[in-house]
């Protein structure tokens, strides 16, 4: 019990990179202007969204969603990464990184959701264009949001949950840079087959179905767009989708091959080079592909700087 509490009130070192101390100066350069890029880029989307009556709609309503997400994800682990990247001490408090673990699987688990959703609303805007306005209805949109939250809350709340009851038995060192339930897994010193099964199983349904889910909706998509006779009406049904499509490749991409790939057949290096790329630099891309590729969006920004300026 005493090895057990240790950890708990000592708390735990994020081990990181410090590894390569030479990587860590130019990381903190790079991490914190793309976190800077992140909160700007996502906090555009959302004032747009809200500001524009354009862009009151089922679509620019799941975006603004999804930019709030990643607003909160990176802010519940940059600011303490920074922080160890421009310092000797690599510490995070007991109480730090339960609140990172609760706050960033919450989000990251409601965000897969909130894609698949998102996927619904493209297919309904392209495959039943007459009926959109009826199927994606105020109260429809805010019950499949609600729905996305829901989903992220309670399997944080069983997941992080479940890995806290574990026993460290004094182990601190985390050989990672933010408390992710993997690597706190492998910190236990108890037989955690239980908790490899939870964590497989919650992969799985939050990773595997919704991807599911999206690839169903694109190939539906896509059989409507090829019947569709209009070039320029295949072009526009595809630059609806495209945006989110691109997102979701590299969200998922990245995510499957951090929790789906057995831990035995990765480096250390890879697993932290690969969080690194869904924490930091996806929600970064977000906003630069939806507003770079939809010009609903460059329009209402146009004209909201126009009125400012």
């Amino acid at each position: 019990m005493q090895w057990t509490d240790d950890s708990r009130l000592r708390g735990f070192i994020l081990v990181g990179f410090s590894d390569r101390p030479q990587l860590e100066l130019i990381l903190f350069g790079v991490i914190l202007f793309l976190y800077f890029m992140t909160l700007l880029g996502n906090s555009t989307i959302i004032l747009v969204s809200l500001l524009d009556s354009k862009l009151h709609n089922p679509m620019y309503f799941f975006l603004s969603h999804l930019s709030f997400l990643d607003l909160c994800f990176t802010s519940s682990i940059i600011p303490q990464l920074l922080v160890n990247l421009g310092s000797s001490d690599k510490s995070i408090t007991y109480g730090g990184c339960v609140v990172q673990l609760y706050v960033s699987l919450a989000l990251g688990s409601t965000e897969c959701v909130l894609l698949a959703v998102m996927s619904y609303d493209r297919y309904v805007a392209v495959c039943r264009p007459l009926h959109y306005a009826f199927v994606m209805n105020p109260r429809v949109c805010n019950i499949l949001a609600s729905m996305a939250w829901l989903s992220g809350v309670t399997t944080t709340l069983i997941q992080s949950t479940l890995t806290l009851q574990l026993p460290f038995c004094g182990n601190r060192k985390v050989d990672h840079f933010f408390c992710e339930v993997p690597v706190l897994i492998k910190l236990a010193c108890v037989d955690t087959t239980f908790n490899q099964a939870e964590l497989f199983v919650a992969s799985v349904l939050f990773l595997v179905v919704p991807l599911s889910l999206i690839l169903m909706s694109y190939g539906n998509i896509a059989q409507a767009v090829l019947k569709i006779k209009s070039a320029i009406g295949r072009r526009k049904a595809f630059r609806t989708c495209s945006s989110h499509l691109m997102v979701v490749i590299i969200f998922y991409g990245t995510i499957i091959f951090m929790y789906l790939q057995p831990a035995k057949s990765r480096s250390k290096d890879q697993g932290k080079f690969v969080s690194l790329f869904y924490t930091v630099v996806t929600p970064m891309l977000n906003p630069l592909i939806y507003t770079l590729r939809n010009k609903e969006v460059k329009a209402a920004l146009k004209k909201i700087l126009g009125k400012t300026l």
